[in-house]
């Protein structure tokens, strides 16, 4: 398909980004049992808001599904923005709990580390003990109180 294909180009791009503007990520990638990557979700609210996007997940550096996450949100917020995310599944039981259940919640289940660039730093691959690495990157935009946290994950049938 080439929406597959684009999609496919279009993560492969995101990860090169992170990767060069983060290089603890890629010595993450090196251990991970799967790469999730949404390289453009669009976030948009004024009270109420939303995000949504599309990515894919890599596994042993094969494409083997799609997703869609999603979020609503309600507060003091007011504008757009868009960024992408990459999420490092370091367990296998992590990566279990994304493709056995209908609706992967972010912040329900294995435990998920949001690394700022202060944090990234810091990580190392014999300090990182978390199930799942979360890496916010290309922020375009304005709009305050960006997170994934309450983000559902679903498998998206392509």
């Amino acid at each position: 398909m080439a929406a597959n294909a684009e999609m496919d180009r279009e993560a492969k791009a995101a990860l090169q980004s992170l990767y060069t503007k983060t290089p603890q990520a890629r010595a993450l990638a090196q251990r991970a049992k799967g790469i999730l990557v949404f390289p453009d979700v669009l976030k948009a609210g004024l009270i109420a808001g939303a995000h949504h996007g599309e990515g894919e997940l890599i596994e042993n550096g094969k494409v083997t599904g799609y997703y869609a996450t999603t979020a609503a949100s309600y507060g003091l917020q007011a504008g757009v923005q868009r960024f992408g995310y990459v999420m490092f599944f370091m367990t296998y039981s992590a990566m279990n709990d994304l493709k056995n259940v209908n609706g992967f919640e972010v912040g329900v289940g294995p435990s998920i580390v949001v690394v700022d660039s202060g944090m990234a730093k810091s990580i190392t691959t014999s300090t990182a003990q978390s199930d799942v690495y979360a890496f916010i990157f290309d922020q375009k935009g304005l709009m305050a109180g960006l997170g994934l946290q309450g983000s559902k994950i679903t498998r998206l049938n392509r």
